[in-house]
């Protein structure tokens, strides 16, 4: 099986997680820096969980809970009610993540390396997040700072400006400068 690797714009939308530990807590974090605004329902929530800027939920999963919710996080120790909670978010059309078993779901979130704003998420398309979080730490040390994404966008914008064929040779120079630096040329 292969998955649609993409990046999605979900700030401001409604996510609900499901369960109070803590993968709901690594989930609510993630979501939370993504911009999403973060429910959660769970009749215990481990206080980390509960000091986030989310709201808080405190008795057990019941069908309608995820009512408007773009994405779902079903994170409980119990498969049973993380297979109601994939299930109905399926039938409303959410995204959902099953914390227990990422196959259930239609989402599964990936280890993520990240500099200057970019992103490099990593998946190892299997169920080793082990693999894929050691590949984002390998590729974390490539990721370019913020100084050197300074000049290369100023070097992009000048070079957009120029008749051709100095805008081509100006871009091919960028474009291999970039891999250089990068250990790719």
């Amino acid at each position: 099986m292969s998955l649609l690797p993409a990046f999605l714009d979900l700030r401001g939308a409604r996510a609900v997680i499901v369960g109070g530990g803590r993968v709901a807590l690594r989930r609510a974090q993630t979501l939370l820096r993504a911009g999403l605004s973060v429910t959660v329902v769970a009749p215990q929530v481990q206080a980390e969980l509960s000091a986030l800027p989310v709201a808080v939920v405190a008795r057990a999963y019941a069908p309608g809970d995820l009512r408007g919710a773009a994405l779902v996080v079903a994170a409980t120790p119990d498969a049973g009610v993380n297979a109601q909670v994939v299930q109905e978010a399926r039938a409303q059309g959410s995204l959902v993540n099953d914390a227990a078993d990422a196959a259930r779901g239609t989402l599964r979130f990936a280890a993520v390396a990240e500099e200057a704003g970019v992103q490099v998420a990593v998946s190892s398309g299997r169920e080793l997040p082990m693999l894929a979080q050691a590949l984002a730490q390998r590729c974390a040390a490539l990721l370019p700072t913020e100084a050197q994404l300074c000049g290369w966008t100023a070097q992009r914008e000048a070079a957009l400006i120029l008749p051709e064929p100095e805008k081509h040779t100006a871009l091919n120079t960028l474009r291999e400068d970039i891999r250089r630096a990068l250990g790719a040329a």
